[in-house]
């Protein structure tokens, strides 16, 4: 299945969309686990609750049979690199460099966004929720709290999780962690607005692409990537919208 978004003009890149179910019957669930490595073992036993350390494994251990395949390695020989602000990259494999990637969960549900080699890219997911407006008058800039302040009701939720969306899936994309303040750039946020950075503090918005996801009704996406020109999106695993 081919998503085409068309944003600027210039070369084409090709992203892939993986998309699973994080709850799965526990052999299935073992059998991933038997891929990761120390650490992420480590991380799984420290969650508290049983689900969270569930859909860890079930999260990291497909990433890893998808990146496995990209790279021509068993997924427990997959070497992930921590880079700046943790965010990891993907070492070499017998099939060459490995593709940028990034990882997302969220509802029970993973997304996996993998492009060509050392291009930023990142991805958010967020059903919705209830949410208290103090969380956008903490977070959000003047000017994207003056743009939910004109909807009501069911959009101004829409409008919400459209602009935290995107937000987190920047700020995974440049890998900066909490380096960077969400409010210090602004994102459209209004239902059927196109996707797009409209400011920037110390960058460049222009260079980056939003690419917006609806996973289903009251679950949106979001795909962050440093490049201008038109974007095909190919969905390797999952259907859209995604089932109940």
């Amino acid at each position: 299945m081919d998503l085409r978004v068309v944003d600027g003009a210039g070369d084409t890149v090709a992203l892939d969309l993986w998309l699973w179910r994080l709850d799965v019957a526990p052999a299935h669930r073992d059998a991933l686990a038997a891929h990761l490595e120390p650490g992420e073992r480590t991380r799984a036993a420290a969650y508290i609750r049983d689900l969270d350390r569930e859909r860890f494994i079930v999260a990291r251990g497909r990433m890893r049979e998808i990146l496995g395949g990209y790279v021509g390695l068993a997924p427990k020989d997959v070497v992930l690199r921590p880079g700046s602000h943790g965010k990891p990259g993907l070492g070499e494999g017998p099939g060459g460099h490995g593709p940028s990637f990034n990882l997302a969960h969220a509802g029970g549900w993973a997304a996996l966004v993998a492009g060509p080699h050392a291009l930023p890219l990142g991805i958010d997911i967020e059903p919705w929720r209830e949410v208290e407006q103090s969380v956008a008058e903490r977070f959000f800039s003047a000017s994207e709290r003056e743009a939910l302040g004109q909807l009501e009701g069911a959009t101004w939720t829409a409008g919400f999780f459209n602009a935290w969306t995107r937000k987190e899936a920047l700020l995974k994309a440049e890998g900066a962690g909490l380096s960077r303040p969400l409010d210090s750039f602004d994102v459209t946020l209004a239902p059927g607005a196109a996707a797009r950075i409209t400011r920037m503090t110390g960058g460049r918005g222009e260079r980056w692409q939003l690419v917006p996801l609806e996973l289903s009704p009251r679950f949106p996406g979001c795909i962050a990537l440093r490049h201008s020109g038109e974007v095909r999106l190919t969905l390797r695993e999952g259907t859209l919208p995604l089932p109940a």
